[in-house]
């Protein structure tokens, strides 16, 4: 360096303290480290007591396979381990813990004591651990002590000790959740704040670690697997949704990490069901081939890398798509079950293997009133009810060409003369978007029909009456939603358009090319004409017609995102859907509101595609309750 700072060697004690800090930078991560100790010792039952935010003292009891003294002896040394030996070791752990600095590191920090096998041991980072004999017992009690009381530099940046508390519990419930298999007792203060059987299912063990407020009833668990992994979801109902994401949580091999192309694919799987800008609560439990995942990049374990992710990612949002696609079906059908439903599901887009590993049986218990109008008995969310049957006759003479006929303004045969369009407030007329309803709601007229149409109010509702209930209608997510299926039935990469210079696609690996050659036929289905050039390099000879990224984008899409090419698609009909829709502030004749509001009842999905429900219901019993009439 210099002569008058020359390289020298650390001493042992300020290198552990280094070390230790990549480790050991708050209390709950010394939690997070000897919970897994615990779970890696077979542990069926652990208890961890904290008392001033873990900054005190931090106690963690446990029943598994204890220690000897020998290993009392060597434990708290810098990489002592028993769940490695080589390298080789590395590409195929099934412990959460391996590297073994867990140990020294709280050592290097704290005062750490540890009581297994008959023995005492109080370790000591300069010198010999100091070992004495106590009553046998079963398992092991770890204890550290004053953390940071000998490294005032990093005691001066923990926050309050209240604070620290409940990072502590959120670590806790974080280990907790991935095995429901094993009793979790968490104790602050003295006093028990946490306390989770041994024997919970995956769902029971979500919901009661986190203590949501939510029903039950209203979460779901699903299932998947393949030849090198499997998972299991636990996921809320549309009606269960946050702002954001951080309730979308990953575990991977009993590992909670931080991966965001999986959120993303239950994003992706939830797409279309959710109110838009939210979320969904979820929790995803990955088993995977330890050789094909590492999770020896980041200190705390907190990230892993996986060798291919991209079948994992499928696997996931097709699950959860399927799901949704089911749940929406049962849930607007008039109360069936989805037991009742099972043989209509076929009809559903989904591949057979993840068809069939979906619980169809744990779809949501729906009561129907006299009404006909199907409700959750403990949902907050509004109350829909999906209409798929009601009376219909023979097709009348209001045949599609008559409809443009009258939209438009002009003279027809079978037709008087329309009546002239009602403008709205702002000026705008709708004999365009009227004919293009026209056109775009090819369900005919009924000559008994079972709707009653009323009318628009606040320029923008459409009011319906059915079964002794009021129905009102958001046109504009109503006519989104048709032209939104109408596209979506209408991809056979047809519409494509050729690129005069091609897109240039070079890939990073060899399982991106691998991924590339899979979704090949996908891609040119909906327009991206996909051609391999040689290894490690493609070209995008053709787009879709309605396509406006780039080729940066479209490599961002399909290999930092991993969105699949249908997802691709969905997102530019859901966008182009939205512009042609009618808007908010246009008045539609009466015949043309009529007809979209008979059109929208017909609808399998009554959602837009941004997840906002087409329209809400109220019966004749709420409105009496509502002007308190008995």
């Amino acid at each position: 360096m210099s002569i008058n700072n020359p390289v020298r060697t650390l001493n042992p004690e300020v290198a552990r303290k280094i070390a230790a800090g990549e480790v050991i930078d708050r209390p709950n991560a010394i939690i997070r480290e000897l919970i897994d100790n615990s779970i890696d010792s077979g542990a069926t039952n652990i208890t961890v007591e904290i008392s001033g935010g873990g900054i005190e003292k931090i106690r963690i009891i446990d029943n598994g396979c204890g220690m000897t003294r020998e290993d009392l002896e060597n434990c708290a040394r810098p990489h002592a381990t028993s769940k490695i030996t080589t390298e080789v070791d590395l590409m195929n752990l099934s412990t959460l813990g391996f590297r073994g600095e867990a140990l020294a590191s709280i050592a290097a920090v704290s005062r750490l004591s540890i009581i297994s096998g008959g023995w005492k041991m109080r370790a000591s980072i300069t010198e010999d651990h100091i070992l004495e004999p106590v009553a046998p017992t079963q398992g092991t009690i770890v204890q550290s002590e004053g953390l940071f009381e000998n490294f005032p530099a990093r005691r001066q940046f923990l926050k309050r000790a209240a604070t620290e508390g409940v990072m502590c519990k959120n670590t806790f419930i974080e280990k907790a959740m991935a095995r429901p298999d094993i009793a979790f007792r968490f104790i602050s203060d003295g006093e028990t704040k946490i306390d989770l059987p041994s024997g919970q299912t995956l769902k029971d063990r979500f919901i009661q670690a986190n203590s949501y407020t939510e029903a039950p009833e209203l979460f779901y668990q699903l299932d998947n697997h393949s030849a090198d992994w499997s998972f299991d979801v636990v996921i809320g109902e549309p009606a269960v949704n946050r702002s954001n994401k951080k309730e979308i949580v990953i575990y991977a091999n009993g590992r909670k990490i931080q991966e965001y192309s999986l959120v993303q694919a239950v994003e992706y799987g939830g797409q279309g069901y959710f109110p838009n800008g939210t979320y969904p609560v979820a929790a995803v439990f990955v088993n995977i081939r330890p050789d094909l995942v590492d999770f020896n990049i980041h200190p705390a374990k907190k990230e892993a890398r996986f060798y291919d992710i991209s079948s994992l990612h499928h696997g996931l949002s097709s699950t959860i798509k399927a799901f949704f696609q089911q749940y929406s079906y049962s849930n607007f059908t008039n109360g069936q079950t989805a037991d009742s439903l099972t043989p209509e599901l076929d009809a559903f887009s989904v591949p057979d293997q993840i068809h069939q590993n979906i619980p169809i049986k744990s779809a949501p218990a729906i009561s129907a009133d006299n009404t006909g109008t199907s409700s959750y008995q403990s949902s907050p969310s509004p109350v829909y009810e999906r209409h798929i049957s009601y009376k219909t006759s023979e097709t009348s003479n209001h045949n599609l060409s008559d409809f443009r006929s009258q939209y438009l303004g002009l003279k027809s045969n079978t037709q008087k003369e329309s009546t002239p369009y009602i403008p709205s407030e702002t000026g705008n007329t709708v004999s365009l978007a009227a004919a293009a309803l026209a056109a775009q709601t090819e369900s005919p007229l009924t000559s008994e029909p079972a709707i009653k149409f009323l009318g628009s109010c606040l320029g923008t509702f459409l009011l319906a009456e059915k079964n002794s209930s009021l129905y009102i209608i958001d046109q504009h997510a109503a006519h989104e939603r048709i032209l939104f299926d109408k596209l979506m039935k209408n991809q056979d990469g047809s519409g494509k358009q050729p690129l005069l210079i091609p897109y240039k696609i070079n890939t990073e690996s060899k399982s991106q090319d691998n991924q590339l050659e899979k979704l090949q036929p996908k891609l040119g289905a909906i327009g991206f004409e996909t051609k391999k050039v040689s290894d490690g390099h493609w070209e995008i000879n053709s787009i879709p017609e309605r396509w406006t990224g780039t080729e940066y984008d479209l490599r961002t899409l399909l290999f930092v995102k991993q969105v699949e090419p249908d997802e691709i698609i969905r997102s530019i009909a859901a966008m182009t859907a939205c512009k042609a829709a009618v808007k908010d502030g246009y008045v539609l004749d009466d015949e043309t509101a009529a007809k979209l509001v008979e059109t929208a009842f017909t609808l399998e999905d009554p959602h837009c595609p941004h997840g906002r429900p087409i329209y809400t219901v109220i019966t004749r019993e709420k409105l009496f309750e509502l002007v308190r009439r008995t």
